[in-house]
């Protein structure tokens, strides 16, 4: 089975400047974990998930630091830090969206797309083909694979 055969092809999008309230809305409306970016061309440039909107409601873990000859010197976790805190400031898509997207052809077989969930842990690949999205796959729509003969 391929993911062309398992794939969503009706594809919610958001545009960059969409608003954190609006993409809340956008996920809680329609019953999704998460959304593609797109630009103005309609090119998928990031994804924001449920993940993703939940640094506005954390507090950054402060890095590990280490205290030598009265300076300090962080060793650990600088740049989760980093992403942490741009995530609790950003006002819209462009700003609190993982922009580097793992994508999946067509027709890849459903082990592809499973082996690469379960390793990059995400729950969703944009099925991509000549650079534009064509539809999604996620964790659901394989696990409905299991019920099937």
């Amino acid at each position: 089975m391929k993911v062309m055969d398992v794939m969503q092809t009706k594809v919610i999008t958001i545009q960059t400047d969409m608003e954190i309230k609006e993409i809340a809305r956008t996920l809680y409306d329609n019953q999704i974990s998460g959304v593609p970016v797109v630009d103005e061309t309609g090119k998928l440039v990031g994804i924001v998930s449920e993940g993703d909107l939940l640094h506005k409601e954390t507090n950054p873990q402060i890095p590990e630091v280490i205290g030598i000859l009265g300076a300090l010197i962080y060793y650990r976790g600088v740049k989760q830090y980093e992403s942490d805190f741009k995530k609790l400031i950003a006002l819209q898509a462009s700003e609190i969206m993982t922009s580097e997207v793992v994508m999946i052809g067509k027709e890849a077989s459903i082990e592809e797309a499973a082996s690469i969930m379960v390793s990059k842990k995400i729950k969703r690949l944009p099925v991509m083909e000549d650079e534009k999205i064509i539809g999604i796959v996620t964790r659901m729509d394989i696990i409905k694979t299991l019920m099937e003969d």
